[in-house]
């Protein structure tokens, strides 16, 4: 809204900065971590009164869990409500990968509202069916791919090599919303201990800040050899007010956890990094710099696979975060481990931008 005021009025001095993607970044990821810290208290009193018991707990988890009995979920509201204020007063409100990226936010936020709502109702950690949930997701994130597509090329392109790229044609459609999707679901299933996966979808965004800006920019996606992708620049607005919501969430987030995020939260997150990785063409270089959820939903499918093919089973408890408490690691171990990965990958994604 600043920005459309901004480039309407052509205010001068200092004020004109509104219309620079670098400075309203920066003031997205303020203005969401400011709104998050004030928001927070209030949502997680209304939380814990609203939802009594909490999130249930699983019982054939680590016994350690049993203790985190009471802390309501749903959290992810709190994210949801600060980044979306953030993006509407620093957005380019007629940029369409914004509203895409947005769409499939709020979207599968809904979804994992409507997941979290099932499970605190019925006391059951269940929540609505995969088919149901799957179902929704592929809905939300076709048409997020519709609106993208519309403004992209069909090429998936092939990090470390400058160029070269695979034409998918119509098929890219698909492609894309299952890239959506999967992000979803794998930031959704690394959502297990208290700020696992906060901080490493604050990481991501923050590496896909740097890339969508990059690819937005002519003249430095020539010069490093990446895609070039017209008006993907905003992508870093909205990264950069993701990594403000998360900022503030994991305030209350942090070892002991006041409030979980729930799916609500880590559905809509992951979705958006998705979103966002598909809008700057860097569908590859996600599974890179989020190889930590990649490896948490492969850990996942690997356990079902082999314990239905083998009655036995691979991890001694599956997503692996579990499998490392299980062997003995402490919980904060395991998050501050992971933490690293993360930054490692993040690096490694970042590398694929020159090396080519």
């Amino acid at each position: 809204m600043l920005y459309i005021i901004a480039e309407w009025l052509h205010f001068p001095g200092i004020v004109n900065l509104i219309r620079y993607q670098s400075f309203r970044a920066g003031a997205a990821l303020m203005t969401a971590l400011v709104i998050g810290l004030i928001i927070g208290p209030r949502f997680i009193n209304m939380l814990r009164l609203r939802q009594g018991k909490g999130q249930p707990i699983r019982t054939d988890g680590p016994q350690t869990h049993l203790a985190k009995r009471g802390t309501p979920t749903m959290g992810g509201l709190m994210i949801l409500v600060s980044l979306v204020i953030s993006m509407l007063l620093w957005m380019d409100l007629s940029n369409p990968f914004l509203w895409a990226c947005l769409a499939v936010t709020i979207g599968f936020g809904i979804i994992g509202f409507m997941d979290d709502y099932d499970k605190v109702k019925k006391r059951s950690t269940a929540g609505l069916s995969s088919k149901l949930r799957l179902g929704l997701e592929f809905l939300v994130a076709g048409i997020a791919s519709y609106i993208i597509v519309s403004q992209i090329d069909t090429n998936l392109y092939i990090p470390f090599l400058s160029g070269r790229s695979i034409p998918l044609g119509p098929f890219y459609y698909v492609f894309a919303a299952v890239v959506m999707v999967g992000a979803g679901n794998a930031v959704n299933l690394t959502d297990g201990l208290d700020g696992l996966a906060t901080m490493p979808v604050i990481i991501a965004a923050g590496t896909f800040a740097i890339i969508a800006y990059l690819a937005g920019r002519i003249d430095y996606a020539s010069y490093l050899g990446i895609p070039h992708v017209p008006r993907a620049g905003e992508l870093a607005i909205l990264c950069a007010g993701i990594m403000g919501a998360g900022l503030a969430f994991l305030w209350f987030n942090a070892p002991p956890a006041a409030v979980f995020m729930g799916d609500t939260g880590s559905l809509a997150l992951g979705g958006a990094l998705g979103a966002i990785a598909v809008a700057a063409h860097h569908e590859i270089v996600l599974a890179i710099v989020g190889g930590l959820f990649v490896m948490e939903a492969l850990s996942v499918i690997i356990q079902v696979f082999w314990f239905k093919r083998t009655g036995r089973r691979v991890f001694k408890m599956a997503p692996i975060h579990h499998h490392f408490e299980q062997k003995g690691w402490k919980e904060e171990t395991v998050v501050i481990r992971f933490w690293i990965v993360s930054i490692i990958l993040a690096l490694i994604g970042l590398s694929t931008l020159k090396l080519r």
